[in-house]
């Protein structure tokens, strides 16, 4: 009798039974020795633990007698050769299924023996006979062949399963499409689309549950949800897997022990649940999308969860489990604890932060994202989701150094760029026009020591006048200022080496025209070029120690809820980094 409605579910290798029909259209058997290796190679060190290989679809032919093979005979076949050489040491055993091709009619007896004559005879007995001899020869390497056979054997039989997709015998679903579907990756078989499908035959109201499915899914592409939730700029096929996974962290007690997640882990861990009540379980899930968005939505949520997910100090999943059982206002206080333990800085420790500090980028981060949320007359968000996309890395607000310009384009662009820039600066009209000469000749014969003399004459000119470098004093300010916190902000992720190496000036204008065209540009950092942090009467022109101590004034006010006391002994870098 031909099935009408979809089957899936996991199946161990020892309970595949039947007759498998491979059609002329798939290509031919290709693995090779290292394919064929690594199988072998994983099912024995999964030592009894279940372990999945990647989905077989089959569907049924007319008369029922056999299944047409769609997809995995890559699989099914090396596992065949492999059942073949463990019954030469354990004779007891079945080979419970038969595989045939339809461009080879004799391909069914080829592989009961495999022969070096009659791999001569096409290419798939070529590729299956030396797929045989790699299997001996791993066979062979063992201490004790037999003894590998029957482990080998029993995970087969026990732990190792394949995802089994019977597809419906019914002319929608034609063999060749769905093959080609599969193969292209139109049908993603992931844990999200096996949850799916499985589900779907276990509730009621399935168009409702799809269509609540696709609703959730839509949601979840938001780029500002996807990245406030995950802190990652994409999610791959299925943005749905976020909520199924966080429901499969709750009833595992191993999920920390993870490194990656196991392939279809999610779906096996879910499947009981689905079993049991399949409604329960999308309830939970429906749950959960509302949840999210009602994170998202709440702007005191929305940038206190998004910091610590793009920091890495917290995962969707774990805050779900945090925020079980709390009322908002615990869940409120549980967040800022969070935040306070991910910084771990007192004001002085703030202070003290330099380029090369581990939380340096946290710091700023938070800086924006907090500065954002307390203004509370605006509906204005950070962009985590440009955060996600690495648009912006910490830079100096002043760069007063040449280091990564070593080119004579790079040297023709910094020197052009800062010409322009030198007329906003309180010059003689005889020493622009000087300067600006001297820049115009050295511009066609450029090399690196005219541009060294140039680059300090000018960056010297954009400074302040307490910002005297001597590159000999260690406690100038090259090396005591231009690296601290308080000359750092988040801006543009380039590999521009000029962009990074120029001045001030040169920096704000290129900000100031970003935000005219509508780019986002992180409020501190349009803050600190625009001088919101400074006195009024400061020069606008570069940045020097007033500009500073009221940008680190402004952190510290900020950032204030989430800092300790001060305490001697204290440093900025205590806490080691946590691995999620």
């Amino acid at each position: 009798m031909k099935a009408t409605t979809a089957t899936l579910e996991p199946r161990t290798v020892g309970s595949i039974s039947g007759e498998f029909f491979i059609p002329a259209y798939q290509r031919g058997y290709r693995w090779g020795e290292q394919e064929v290796r690594l199988l072998l190679d994983d099912i024995t060190e999964a030592a009894g633990g279940d372990y999945y290989l990647q989905p077989v679809v089959v569907k049924q032919l007319a008369g029922g007698d056999r299944s047409e093979l769609v997809d995995g005979q890559q699989r099914l076949t090396t596992l065949y050769l492999i059942l073949r050489a463990i019954k030469r040491y354990l004779p007891f055993t079945e080979l419970p299924y038969s595989l045939s091709y339809e461009t080879r009619p004799g391909s069914a007896t080829y592989l009961d023996n495999p022969t070096e004559d009659g791999s001569l005879e096409n290419i798939d007995y070529f590729h299956i006979y030396a797929a045989s001899q790699c299997i001996d020869a791993w066979f062979a390497s063992r201490p004790n062949p037999t003894t590998a056979a029957m482990k080998l054997y029993e995970g087969l039989t026990e732990s190792v399963r394949v995802i089994w997709y019977e597809a419906p015998s019914t002319e929608e679903f034609d063999s060749r499409t769905l093959f080609t579907r599969l193969n292209i990756g139109q049908i993603p078989l992931t844990d999200a689309e096996l949850v799916k499908a499985f589900l779907l035959s276990r509730v009621e109201r399935q168009f409702e549950t799809a269509a609540q499915w696709d609703s959730i899914e839509r949601d979840l592409r938001a780029p500002q949800v996807w990245a406030f939730a995950t802190g990652q700029p994409d999610g791959g096929a299925t943005r749905i897997s976020l909520l199924l996974d966080t429901l499969a962290d709750a009833e595992d007690d191993n999920v920390h022990d993870w490194h990656v997640r196991p392939a279809f882990r999610t779906f096996e861990t879910l499947r009981p649940l689905i079993v049991k009540d399949g409604q329960a379980l999308w309830d939970r899930v429906v749950d959960l999308h509302s949840l999210i968005l009602g994170w998202h939505d709440d702007r005191d949520l929305f940038h206190k969860i998004g910091y610590l997910v793009a920091a890495r100090r917290a995962t969707f999943s774990a805050l779900v489990r945090d925020a079980r059982g709390t009322t908002k206002t615990e869940f409120h206080a549980r967040l800022d604890r969070q935040i306070r333990d991910s910084l771990r800085l007192s004001a002085n420790d703030l202070a003290a932060l330099t380029y090369q500090s581990t939380k340096t980028s946290r710091v700023l981060l938070l800086m924006n994202a907090e500065t954002v949320r307390r203004n509370t007359n605006s509906s204005e968000r950070y962009s985590f989701d440009a955060h996600a996309q690495r648009l912006w890395s910490r830079e100096h607000i002043h760069a007063q150094n040449s280091q990564g310009l070593n080119t004579v384009d790079q040297w023709t662009t910094w020197l052009k760029e800062h010409r322009d820039a030198l007329d906003a600066l309180d010059l003689s009209t005889q020493s622009l026009a000087d300067i600006k000469s001297r820049i115009d000749i050295a511009v066609p014969t450029i090399t690196a020591e005219k541009f060294e003399a140039l680059h300090q004459e000018i960056t010297q000119l954009f400074s302040d006048a307490a910002d005297t470098v001597d590159p000999d004093d260690p406690g100038s300010t090259e090396h005591s200022e231009v690296d601290s916190i308080t000359n750092l902000a988040l801006l543009a992720s380039t590999d521009n080496s000029v962009l990074n190496n120029s001045v001030f000036e040169v920096k704000r204008r290129r900000v100031i025209a970003l935000d005219r065209n509508g780019a986002y540009i992180p409020v501190c950092t349009r803050n600190a070029f625009l001088k919101y942090y400074t006195d009024a009467g400061a020069q606008l022109h570069f940045w020097g120690p007033r500009d500073r101590d009221g940008y680190l004034a402004a952190m510290q006010t900020v950032l204030a809820p989430y800092l300790l006391e001060d305490r001697p002994g204290s440093t900025s870098e205590d806490e080691e980094e946590i691995t999620l």
